[in-house]
């Protein structure tokens, strides 16, 4: 991870979604004066996510290009995903 200080354009790049940092930004937008900082934390925090599940795929990706079998427990979160996405859609999220 890069030692550089989180803000605002550093979280909007490392989402790497236009609709994820439109969202972001949109929240942001439109966040009191005494919740933003509360905002800028839980996108720091999903930014941060997203760029560890980016290490970790191109981590397994080159370990499989190499034929190693990946480290750890690799359970099959199919049903947890798909559950999910089913729960965010409910709620009218994009």
């Amino acid at each position: 991870m890069s030692s550089k200080p989180w803000t605002i354009e550093r979280i909007h790049e490392a989402l790497g979604s236009p609709v994820l940092a439109q969202r972001f930004m949109t929240e942001l937008n439109r966040a009191p004066a005494h919740e933003l900082l509360g905002v800028f934390a839980r996108w720091e925090r999903i930014a941060k996510d997203t760029l560890a599940a980016v290490a970790r795929g191109r981590d397994l990706a080159a370990a499989e290009a190499r034929g190693e079998e990946p480290t750890g427990a690799w359970g099959d979160a199919t049903d947890r995903v798909l559950s999910e996405a089913e729960r965010i859609r409910t709620r009218g999220a994009a």
